[in-house]
């Protein structure tokens, strides 16, 4: 069978990388393409230091309906997909990550695609999305953090309830429980409202801040608060020392917008 054309974009928009899901007429489900495409985009993310924020969303009405069985049935029952040489876990399984994302997401969220909203560190949605982690009525279970990150973002009951019935919840029940962030009208306005976000991270924070500042969130999270305290201040040092640090200062004394280069 022939591949797909692009089944996710990347674009360039600054600082940011916009990756957008592009399988619409089949409801962005995930063929081993497209997890090698976003895998690619995200190795890309990642790896350059001219991009400091990155944007998943998806073209067409739903984010993703998950994965297209008949093409990726073999691997899963293989326990091992393949991801693009040079590329990166989408859905962040693989080691440290130094860039943040922001995801949009709209219409139906199924399955792997709450837990690409789960990888990312902001999420909006639509008010239009519906979401199941369903693959416990599959006779599997989540394989892409769920179960790791779901109760961390959403408390240990808000999970369970959702990853151990399958049954579907509405926008609204996933900003109760931290699952998204915000709300917004539409699938234009979600995307908008990410792209804003990110544009607000790339254009106006210290991209060696950022970095840091998830590095110490990580560590904190992975190895206790203690590990993570016992950083700050080398840390700080470290940044007060960097061509962003000065600039930062600078920008304080002249009370105007600091301009920062990421060195």
């Amino acid at each position: 069978m022939p591949a797909d054309p692009v089944t996710v974009t990347v674009e360039r928009d600054g600082h940011v990388l916009l990756m957008g899901l592009n399988r619409p007429a089949k409801r962005n489900a995930f063929t081993r393409q497209m997890i090698g495409e976003l895998s690619a985009a995200y190795g890309l993310l990642e790896s350059d230091d001219d991009l400091w924020c990155g944007v998943l969303f998806a073209h067409g009405e739903h984010f993703t309906g998950g994965l297209d069985m008949l093409d990726v049935g073999a691997e899963l029952a293989s326990g091992h997909f393949t991801g693009a040489e040079g590329g990166r876990d989408p859905w962040r399984l693989d080691g440290t990550w130094s860039k943040p994302v922001v995801a949009a997401a709209q219409g139906w969220v199924m399955t792997l695609g709450i837990e690409l909203l789960l990888a990312a560190d902001i999420r909006v949605a639509a008010r239009d999305a519906r979401f199941s982690q369903y693959e416990i009525r599959r006779g599997i279970y989540p394989f892409g953090g769920a179960t790791l990150r779901f109760p961390r973002e959403a408390g240990w009951g808000n999970a369970m309830r959702w990853i151990l019935t399958g049954e579907e919840f509405d926008a609204p029940e996933a900003h109760r429980i931290g699952l998204v962030q915000e709300l917004v009208p539409d699938a234009d306005a979600a995307r908008a409202r990410a792209i804003e976000i990110a544009r607000a991270i790339a254009e106006r924070s210290a991209p060696l801040g950022v970095r840091t500042t998830l590095a110490s969130a990580h560590r904190a999270r992975d190895h206790g608060d203690a590990a993570a305290i016992a950083e700050l201040r080398p840390d700080v040092a470290r940044l007060f020392a960097t061509a962003d640090g000065a600039e930062g200062l600078q920008s304080f004394v002249e009370r105007r917008d600091a301009v920062f280069t990421g060195r």
